[in-house]
């Protein structure tokens, strides 16, 4: 992967099927369990400081949450970090917009709740 810092939806769908990079999802569990990208690990955006020594540091991180803007903050603090990260552009929302599949079979992108940081 090159160093763009967001990656399209069907580039994350590719990066999934080669297994070239991790992907997490970082968004609450009530938003995963209403619909996801199968097969990416889920890490709530809050619990990634003392999950992030269970990734593979050899391998690209991708993140994605609803929108786009939890997951690019994510991003951002991993490659200060020194990681190669990337951000899914347009987040689940675009991801569903494209086609994409989401799992469970009538999986949907939960609206948000108005809360702050949901």
């Amino acid at each position: 992967m090159g160093e763009e810092q967001e990656v399209e939806p069907e580039r994350v769908a590719e990066l999934m099927s080669s297994g070239e990079s991790q992907i997490i999802d970082v968004r609450t569990d009530a938003e995963y369990q209403a619909g996801r990208i199968g097969g990416a690990e889920h890490v709530p955006f809050d619990e990634l400081p003392a999950w992030s020594e269970t990734f593979n540091r050899a391998r690209p991180v991708v993140f994605y949450c609803r929108s786009g803007d939890r997951s690019a903050a994510a991003a951002q603090a991993f490659a200060a970090s020194g990681w190669e990260a990337h951000t899914m552009a347009g987040g689940l929302l675009e991801w569903a917009e494209r086609g994409l599949p989401l799992e469970p079979e009538d999986g949907h992108v939960k609206p948000p709740s108005g809360l702050p940081g949901a």
